[in-house]
């Protein structure tokens, strides 16, 4: 008995459109009833459709995914889950961006070593490179920090008027709601903007 061909596209809801690996799986020929796709934001990895998906394959089924990156967040993810999808469930993998990772051919002990030791530096090469991503925007980030640059929204430009009235409300000549309203600015940020003016003139004494 022939088995079934599913197709795997996981994409970030934030980041990215699965138009490319939708293309690459009707290309391969499966069905479209048998896409599963996964829109998961960078926190969540849950992957609630994957994890029924692979529960569900048997021994004479098919998963095409794109790329290796698919099955895991990182190296030791992906090989347990290469390890559970061929070996426990004796389901065939196809990574359509790297050839030799077809494990419909070659089922014998030689096939299977081959593509685990091609899956195992592809995932070790996956993940460096993401670290080495990481560790270069670290980098850049404390350099222009080191440079002065700063991060995150601009800091609010305070009305001229603001040091003067400022004086008045720590005087008690105004109410903190008339001093905010006389600098247009919610009552809220008029009190953020005096305790950081204060902690800067403290700062410089």
């Amino acid at each position: 008995m022939e088995g079934t061909t599913y197709g795997y596209v996981r994409v970030s809801t934030q980041e990215q459109n699965e138009d490319r690996q939708l293309a690459a799986m009707r290309k391969f020929g499966v069905a479209e009833q048998n896409i599963i796709v996964e829109k998961l934001s960078g926190k969540d990895f849950n992957r609630p459709r994957y994890q029924r998906l692979v529960r569900e394959i048997g021994a004479e089924d098919v998963l095409v995914i794109k790329s290796i990156d698919r099955l895991g967040r990182n190296y030791e993810e992906i090989l347990n889950q290469w390890g559970f999808i061929t070996k426990k469930r004796k389901a065939a993998i196809v990574v359509l961006d790297m050839p030799l990772l077809d494990t419909r051919r070659g089922r014998d002990l030689t096939g299977t070593l081959i593509s685990d030791i091609v899956l195992q530096l592809l995932s070790y090469v996956a993940q460096t490179e993401r670290e080495n991503i990481r560790q270069r925007q670290a980098e850049g980030i404390a350099a222009a920090k080191a440079r002065g640059v700063h991060f995150g929204p601009r800091p609010r430009t305070l009305p001229e008027n603001f040091e003067e009235l400022r004086r008045a409300w720590r005087s008690g000549e105004l109410s903190m709601r008339a001093a905010a309203e006389a600098c247009g600015m919610p009552t809220t940020t008029f009190h953020d903007a005096v305790v950081r003016a204060e902690l800067t003139e403290r700062g410089k004494h």
